[in-house]
């Protein structure tokens, strides 16, 4: 009886573990099948300034306007620190930008603090008052798809009412509807941060690849392994890189791609 017992102790210790550690354990089985590279290989802005031997800083091109966003906001799906900086440095070199997915709108407010005064970005984000128009495709990813709701609430942003939001332009459409034909190579920057459901993800990553001018970098956020609900971004990337050379960029869940 006694040994019964213990090996039940031990199997729910077991179980309790993987719980705890099921995102870091799926982590260590998975292997990536994109190149992950240091900052400076998406730009050569990123490469660091040379102050002397032992000391290197930013250079003047990545010094950037930022904000942060209280932890009481209770706004949700937002990138880190680190990526929003990586991204206003890339506005600060583009005058075309392209978002899939506002949210609260503080990457796009981000963009506009950054890129330069003539800049134009346009943002496309789910009216609040269609969401009950939306339907999961049954092999949509069930967190991703409740994630789209929860994201998709608002319609002001934290831009709204600034002396920036003239330079950003909100398109309240379903992404899988709207036309890229319209914007063919046009676009120096594009963010995809929209839904994170397999169909979505496919289709704001082949309308992008349409939008981009040459030279120009489509970024994704949320290149997370052994994340339930970026499962679906993962799979898209790592289906695609077969075709495109994407990167992922270390110590960030962003991948990009720059056109040739």
């Amino acid at each position: 009886m006694t040994k019964i017992l213990i090996f039940s102790l031990f199997f729910l210790n077991l179980i309790l573990f993987y719980f705890l550690n099921k995102k870091k354990i799926k982590n260590f089985f998975y292997k990536s099948k994109i190149q992950s590279v240091e900052l400076d290989h998406v730009d050569q802005i990123f490469l660091n300034n040379q102050i002397d031997k032992k000391l290197y800083g930013p250079k003047s091109e990545v010094i950037v306007k930022n904000f942060c966003i209280q932890g009481n906001n209770n706004i949700v799906g937002m990138t880190s620190d680190y990526e929003a900086w990586i991204i206003s440095s890339l506005s600060k070199i583009s005058n075309n930008i392209f978002e899939f997915g506002t949210c609260s709108g503080k990457t796009t407010y981000l963009m506009a603090l950054n890129s330069p005064d003539n800049a134009k970005i346009t943002t496309l984000t789910l009216n609040p008052q269609d969401l009950k128009k939306i339907e999961r495709n049954k092999f949509d990813n069930k967190v991703s798809y409740r994630n789209i709701i929860n994201e998709s609430i608002y319609d002001k942003f934290l831009f709204s009412k600034t002396k920036y939001e003239n330079k950003i332009e909100v398109i309240f459409q379903n992404s899988l509807d709207f036309n890229e034909k319209l914007f063919l190579n046009k676009y120096d920057l594009i963010f995809i941060d929209g839904g994170h459901t397999f169909s979505i993800v496919k289709s704001d990553s082949e309308k992008s690849f349409e939008m981009l001018k040459s030279r120009g970098i489509i970024l994704w956020h949320d290149f997370v392994p052994g994340k339930e609900s970026a499962k679906n971004v993962v799979n898209y990337i790592n289906t695609i890189s077969k075709e495109k050379k994407i990167f992922h960029i270390n110590n960030t869940s962003l991948c990009y791609y720059r056109k040739s």
